[in-house]
């Protein structure tokens, strides 16, 4: 017995063929190039700093409701309307789907630190709404962004626009090393 998808019928290849007719293929110089090449990410080392450690002092739930922004203090509010507009595109990305609370923090912390070190500006963090019976918000999700506001290289973040993830994960802005980026803060 004969399979369907062993070929094609000889009237589908030529019907095929019939429907493509006229058709002109795009041009390489058509298509847009990426506006900076993907970064290769090394892989990460489990070494902290131990000025990141003090940094990120509690695993604290806030207990209130969750923030769906934060600007550090003395920050203009001008660079979070351009983070949650998303100005400037995202450098990295850490997804913390299915993590529990202690290494969450530990690849939170890893994180940032990498992307401080390789002067990434803008980064973002996946945490899942992680919804809990009873309507309550997931304890990821309050916990990374508490995590973030204690964090001192962390300028701003805000909520990811639903296509970005929405309420499951923030942008983070970072503070800007001795090689600035040319982005005013």
């Amino acid at each position: 017995m004969k399979k369907e998808t062993d070929q094609p019928a000889p009237i589908n290849a030529e019907l095929f063929q019939q429907a493509l007719d006229g058709v002109i293929p795009l041009t390489p110089s058509n298509r847009i190039s990426l506006a900076q090449p993907l970064r290769r990410v090394s892989p990460r080392s489990t070494a902290i700093p131990s000025n990141i450690i003090k940094d990120i002092l509690s695993d604290n739930d806030t207990g209130g409701d969750v923030p769906t922004e934060f600007v550090r203090s003395g920050m203009s509010r001008m660079a979070l309307r351009n983070l949650r507009r998303g100005r400037w595109p995202m450098q990295d990305t850490l997804d913390l789907h299915g993590f529990h609370s202690d290494g969450a923090r530990k690849l939170l912390l890893e994180f940032l630190s990498d992307a401080i070190q390789h002067n990434l500006r803008f980064v973002c963090v996946i945490h899942g709404k992680g919804w809990q019976a009873g309507g309550k918000e997931g304890v990821l999700k309050s916990r990374v962004r508490h995590w973030l506001s204690q964090y001192s290289e962390v300028l701003a973040f805000c909520e990811a626009p639903k296509s970005a993830g929405g309420s499951g994960a923030v942008w983070v802005l970072l503070k800007a090393s001795d090689r600035s980026s040319g982005i005013p803060e």
